[in-house]
């Protein structure tokens, strides 16, 4: 039986690990997944926004006529720009996992692996023990079953974030199940691109995750371009002769309505491959929801076994992913001097058309925390970039508590939202107080930025 110095479940953010500070460590670095790499590199955040940046200059040509522009007809190469995206994420995925096979101590397992007993590893059929793991497994989309999925020529039609990237043919019509980030951003994709998208959501709004006020305003103006359908329990799925799939949905009514489309996506949320890695044997806790239980340091509860990323944390965001394994790989390295995470202030943003990014307590989060704060909401219309856009319908709101004058919550819709959003992340980060931020520094008019100082501003405070 092999004994490691340090066992890394996971090809994502915890292959960011082994570096060469560990180099007289022999490592084992076990990963199944089809494309080394993990999901944001190869399925998730780096291809999507590779899609959305097209999929931003053909909705572009829509708006250009606001402002006395009009283009000629917008027509999307999807063979072409599939290619382009994973002509350069394919090598990339397969020169990382080139690189780490020639590492002198590391060992690259490509198999499933299961824990089999307190730090021990089968890892297809070969057991191996380790000193400390990390468990950075990440997570997979949810695959709900629904009547008529037995069907193979209904599950050739269904799809998920996984592999819908790589269609030989954008598709003429699509059904999304979901409301959440990733029904968001592929809807804005797909339709900007030609395809006649309709969206099934089971709430009554979309990014119900979101301020109640960007969630609306986001349901409002996507359904302009999108058959947005609320309140829709999908029931059942249904070949058809002509090559589609027949989607059926249940409103509270009882009435049930029929969508028909090509392809059909699965968005409704993805699952901590926790259950595929047999924890208990081992000692390691999960939540109700699949998601390891970790301390501050992201370690488990069975010393030396740390856990980060979509196993362990509920944003599944990769940039909490990287700041963790930063912090596991510091703990590793520095057991007695361990640090902790940070996860006061997470940001998040939804790349679709409008944008949305946030970062703090949402109006209603702060209501239930009995916070005592002030709103303030800041069109993009309001200020001089906002007019040279003509734009119609985006805004900043910001949350700030009234007693330390700092900001509680901020949340943005419309062009460049991820973007905007730094300076607010920043001054929460380091705890900047409103008029510090506001009168503290120099804004560039007349920038779009502009609209964040008057959001500030505006706070009564």
């Amino acid at each position: 039986m092999r004994h490691f110095d340090l066992c890394v479940i996971g090809s994502g953010s915890g292959n960011s690990i082994v570096d060469d500070q560990f180099s007289d460590q022999q490592v084992a670095l076990v990963d199944k997944g089809e494309r080394f790499g993990g999901t944001c590199l190869n399925a998730g955040c780096i291809p999507t926004k590779m899609y959305v940046y097209p999929a931003d200059l053909a909705a572009d040509a829509d708006d250009a006529a606001r402002v006395g522009i009009t283009f000629g007809e917008v027509r999307a190469d999807w063979p072409g720009i599939r290619d382009r995206i994973f002509g350069r994420i394919d090598p990339i995925s397969e020169g990382g996992e080139a690189w780490r096979r020639s590492n002198p101590n590391v060992t690259l397992y490509r198999e499933a692996a299961q824990f089999t007993g307190p730090k021990q590893l089968l890892i297809g059929d070969e057991t191996i023990t380790a000193d400390r793991f990390v468990l950075a497994a990440g997570s997979r989309p949810r695959i709900p079953w629904l009547p008529g999925m037995d069907d193979e020529r209904v599950l050739e039609r269904v799809h998920t974030s996984d592999d819908i990237m790589r269609l030989d043919a954008l598709p003429a019509s699509l059904v999304i199940i979901g409301g959440g980030f990733v029904a968001a951003e592929f809807a804005h994709i797909f339709t900007s691109f030609g395809t006649d998208v309709t969206l099934l959501q089971r709430s009554d709004a979309l990014l119900k995750r979101e301020d109640a006020d960007i969630a609306q305003a986001f349901t409002e103006q996507l359904a302009q371009r999108v058959n947005v359908r609320l309140k829709q329990t999908v029931v059942g799925l249904e070949y058809t002769d002509r090559n589609t799939v027949i989607v059926e949905s249940v409103d509270p009514d009882g009435i049930h309505y029929d969508f028909e489309a090509e392809r059909v996506l699965l968005a409704v949320g993805r699952v901590p491959n926790s259950d595929l890695l047999n924890l208990p044997a081992t000692g390691v806790t999960v939540h109700d929801d699949g998601l390891v239980v970790v301390d501050d340091h992201q370690q488990t509860v069975v010393k030396g076994i740390f856990a980060l990323g979509d196993l362990s944390t509920p944003s599944q965001l990769k940039h909490v992913a990287n700041h963790e394994a930063r912090v596991v790989q510091h703990n590793l390295l520095h057991p007695r001097r361990m640090i902790a995470a940070d996860h006061r202030f997470i940001p998040c943003a939804v790349f679709s058309d409008p944008q949305v990014a946030s970062v703090g307590l949402t109006e209603a989060q702060a209501v239930k925390a009995r916070r005592r704060f002030v709103t303030a909401r800041q069109d993009y219309a309001s200020v001089a970039y906002g007019w040279a856009m003509e734009d119609q319908g985006h805004f900043v709101k910001l949350i700030a508590e009234v007693r330390t004058k700092k900001l509680l919550g901020a949340h943005i819709l419309g062009p460049q939202a991820s973007t905007l959003i730094q300076p607010l992340i920043q001054a929460m980060s380091f705890g900047l107080d409103v008029p510090s931020m506001a009168r503290g520094q120099y804004w560039i008019h007349p920038a779009l930025t502009e609209v964040v100082e008057n959001a500030l501003l505006a706070l009564e405070l």
